[in-house]
């Protein structure tokens, strides 16, 4: 990305869209941001990252608006145009769930987002947060924001937070795609099947973060119902159901004497036990039998 010394985004009502964009941009360099609208002069100086404002989109130039866009392209605001840029937009739609629901509310607005999303409008309100608003309210009142304030260091973190997320998720299911087992359950092809995933060294610190994701990135989601990944409290294993799968009750494993927990509600169990065949076999005690 050209380096750049100042961001300028518009004055005025903030949005969720520009606050995001300029929070990712000072995690890739943590400058001043100033709220004003721009001259020409600033479209054409590559040290000034133009955000949501401008009418041009000149990555070379670190312009990121989206509203010179047609009325039909496909909703893009511009942290989408951000995250393009840094090379990271595939996998924050893959990996964000809120980041296509925030291009159609900044781009097509409320309405045609609950409709999108198949709810009532009134749905979209009642899911509003004071955290946004206060974040929101609190940058629309500022002309300038420089290092060391206090919103412009949570900005910083929001931003630093994101691409972390983004980038570190993409290693971890890498990860899992390296280390991974899928176990058929019984013999006939098409049948339910379980995640497994081995202890390795160094442990990560968070054995199980992803696997869900990972299970649904490879759509294989309708076919697992059950994870068994290392517990970071013990030497053994955690067992669970994916997508909450009512073939799966470990209450029903309860007694065995390596089971040291299992959930009344039968959705997650602890085992001591690390052999694979008897991790097997654990699972299958666990499957309840379809009618």
């Amino acid at each position: 990305m050209t380096p750049f010394s100042t961001i300028l985004t518009h004055p005025g009502s903030a949005h969720k869209d520009e606050f995001l964009a300029c929070s990712v941009l000072l995690a890739v360099a943590p400058v001043p941001i100033v709220r004003r609208e721009p001259v020409p002069a600033d479209l054409a100086d590559a040290t000034i990252a133009v955000v949501d404002v401008g009418h041009a989109h000149d990555p070379a130039f670190n312009n990121f608006d989206h509203h010179q866009l047609p009325k039909d392209h496909p909703p893009t605001c511009s942290l989408s145009l951000v995250l393009q840029h840094l090379g990271l937009y595939e996998d924050s739609r893959q990996f964000c769930d809120w980041l296509e629901p925030a291009e159609w509310f900044d781009c097509r607005g409320p309405v045609d987002t609950a409709r999108w999303l198949g709810v009532d409008r009134a749905i979209v309100s009642k899911l509003h947060s004071p955290i946004d608003g206060t974040l929101l309210r609190r940058f629309a009142q500022a002309a300038q924001l420089s290092p060391g304030e206090p919103l412009w260091e949570i900005m910083r973190m929001i931003g630093d937070d994101l691409l972390t997320y983004v980038r570190s998720l993409r290693k971890r299911l890498d990860f899992i795609a390296r280390h991974s087992e899928l176990w058929t359950l019984d013999d006939i092809a098409g049948s339910p099947c379980a995640l497994f995933l081995p202890r390795t060294e160094p442990l990560p610190d968070e054995p199980s973060a992803a696997i869900e994701r990972f299970v649904e990135s490879r759509g294989l989601g309708n076919r697992v119902i059950g994870l068994i990944s290392p517990d970071r409290r013990s030497g053994g294993y955690g067992l669970s159901r994916h997508r909450d799968s009512a073939r799966l009750d470990f209450t029903r494993i309860a007694g065995e004497p390596d089971i040291h927990f299992a959930h009344a509600r039968g959705f997650v169990a602890k085992t001591s036990a690390t052999d694979p065949i008897r991790l097997r076999n654990l699972l299958g005690m666990a499957v309840v039998e379809t009618a």
